[in-house]
């Protein structure tokens, strides 16, 4: 049990390279939430949004994009979830398929996956899948609170994905 409570796991580069660019979790981390939806659009619709991170705050206002480079895989991102800011490294970016990103916040690693997938007649079921890890998480924070806040997460992006237009090719 104590060894639990003090677990750092994996170094953030060895998460990043051997854990989340292989669409990965830390498995043994403190928390690990799966949420998932079904949205009604297609996958190219929902990754058009879930892939707009400069967007994000637009249909989630919780969080405030401070700071991107790219959307691709190695670009970092800085950003605010809420009050508590966050510096991630995107590892995979698999159009219509998976947004993957390794992460630190309040000196907590967090490796944090969408997964998106056809579902038939135009829908596409987003699975979040997260792990954090740090020394003495549990007493901080909840695994419950992680699953509430990407049930929240994916609530927002179905609608947004809901009510999204894509362009129309000629």
């Amino acid at each position: 049990m104590l060894a639990k409570l003090f677990y750092t796991g994996p170094s953030l580069l060895t998460l990043h390279e051997e854990y989340a660019k292989h669409s990965r979790i830390d498995e043994a981390a403190q928390l690990i939430s799966e949420s998932s939806v079904l949205i009604d659009a297609p996958v190219a619709q929902v990754w058009a949004v879930v892939s707009d991170v400069a967007r994000w705050p637009s249909w989630y206002p919780r969080m405030t994009v401070l700071d991107l480079d790219a959307v691709r895989p190695d670009a970092r991102l800085h950003w605010k979830l809420g009050s508590v800011a966050m510096r991630s490294t995107f590892a995979v970016v698999a159009p219509q398929h998976e947004l993957t990103w390794t992460g630190r916040m309040l000196g907590y690693k967090a490796v944090d996956q969408h997964l998106l997938e056809p579902a038939g007649d135009n829908r596409t079921k987003v699975t979040i899948r997260e792990s954090l890890a740090g020394p003495l998480l549990p007493l901080l924070y909840r695994q419950s609170t992680l699953q509430a806040g990407h049930q929240q997460w994916l609530a927002a992006l179905k609608a947004a994905a809901e009510h999204e237009t894509l362009p129309h090719s000629a």
